[in-house]
């Protein structure tokens, strides 16, 4: 087992590092190939968590690129992972499955194994190692990977390089645990928290006070008639059209680069860092895109609803530009990661005016001036709990965005 002790010794070396199991899945292949193990084809598959995907796969075949691939939620009954031998494997507890794919000995008890063989190959064997540990992340029962290796050479694999798969099975298992369990962590922060702010905190910024003060464009919206819908609407109902809503808010903002800090309720938080590089009227431009899109995208909602007999919505935008305090707030022992300071509170305030003005969308002078030509402006106006008044500007009718409310009572 020298072979095995030299790629054992080499994936321990890998795992003191910062691995990409991409790359790493790549280079094992490659160095068991250089090695004399006749792999022509081979998958890593593990189950993650994630609010898109139910697992992923790393997919190499000699002379192609390597690519990684997602298995979406809704893919977890398909006909293809019904007839796998993979879940074959799970049900029975199997740690081993091995077919010769051709000659005297060959079984094709599966679709894939007669695709397979069509395909040249001779010999298949799937390992599958479980991680033991806490339900943290996930079932203990599906925690694990499986390492799938098939074979081209007409003789298929030996038993001696069978040996050396299986003899590295449990170390490469360990270094996927290590690098799978940090990606899960990642998908956690940045899921709850953004990206930015979940970076933030993965690099350690994770004690109370522990901030940066930063020039931001601000976006916030809320659902209008969110007391009436709540106390109509059963709870199912009301979370169905929050979510609607949230799509229609936040998915326009987060495609021109805005982070969504905070869901406040029915409310959304986005920002938009500006920092010396960002060009501020490009800028600009992008996330009065994302506002027109945002609303038309209320209309194409409001239109299956009311198709469906449900209640529409309507929601306003207020846009805002100016320093932010970024970073923890709370009390030790819980902390949110978040924006705070005058500018925050200005731009809810001019969101609110949006619905006693009958308009979509209010932004500050600051926001204007970045594209003076595409908004106009609606006067000076007191803000509650603000000192200073403010000349605020909504856009032109020729920009692609309505500026009356949708009628969320209808």
């Amino acid at each position: 087992m020298g072979l095995a002790k030299q790629v054992d010794d080499w994936l321990i070396r890998e795992a003191l590092g910062n691995p990409n199991l991409e790359e790493l899945f790549h280079q094992l292949c490659l160095r068991l190939s250089g090695i004399g193990i006749p792999i022509a084809r081979a998958r890593l598959n593990w189950p993650t968590l994630h609010p898109l995907f139910r697992a992923e796969m790393i997919k190499w075949q000699r002379d192609h690129d390597t690519v990684l691939e997602h298995f979406h939620h809704q893919d977890a009954n398909t006909e293809a992972w019904q007839r796998s031998p993979l879940r074959y494997m799970l049900e029975a507890d199997l740690p081993v499955l091995r077919r010769r794919l051709t000659g005297p000995g060959k079984l094709l008890d599966f679709p894939l194994f007669e695709e397979l063989a069509a395909e040249g190959y001779t010999d298949y064997i799937a390992l599958s190692t479980e991680f033991s540990q806490h339900s943290t992340f996930m079932d203990m029962a599906t925690a694990g990977i499986f390492v799938i290796w098939a074979s081209d050479r007409s003789s298929g694999f030996t038993d001696e390089d069978l040996g050396v798969l299986q003899a590295i099975q449990q170390t490469f298992a360990l270094v996927s645990k290590t690098i799978i369990q940090s990606r899960i962590t990642t998908n956690i922060v940045e899921t709850y928290l953004g990206r930015q702010a979940g970076h933030s905190v993965l690099n350690g910024n994770i004690r109370l006070g522990d901030g940066a003060t930063t020039r931001a464009l601000v976006w916030y919206s809320d659902l209008r008639d969110s007391t009436r819908l709540t106390g109509r609407l059963e709870s199912a109902a009301f979370l169905r059209l929050l979510n609607d809503y949230f799509e229609c808010a936040a998915r326009p903002a987060i495609r021109a680069g805005g982070e969504v800090l905070a869901f406040i309720g029915d409310a959304v938080l986005v920002i938009f860092p500006l920092d010396d590089a960002t060009d501020a009227a490009a800028l600009s431009a992008k996330v009065l895109e994302a506002v027109g899109e945002s609303f038309l995208m209320r209309e194409e909602a409001n239109a299956a609803r009311r198709e469906r007999g449900l209640d529409t919505m309507d929601f306003g935008i207020g846009l805002n530009i100016g320093n932010v305090v970024f970073g923890n707030i709370g009390v030790p022992e819980r902390l949110a990661f978040t924006v705070i300071g005058p500018t925050v509170t200005e731009v809810e305030r001019i969101e609110k005016l949006t619905k006693t003005m009958d308009l979509s969308v209010l932004a500050s002078a600051e926001v204007a001036a970045l594209l003076p030509e595409r908004w106009d402006t609606v006067g000076v106006h007191a803000l509650s709990g603000v000192e200073r008044r403010m000349e605020l500007f909504t856009p032109r009718l020729a920009e692609a965005v309505p500026l009356r409310a949708a009628g969320a009572g209808e």
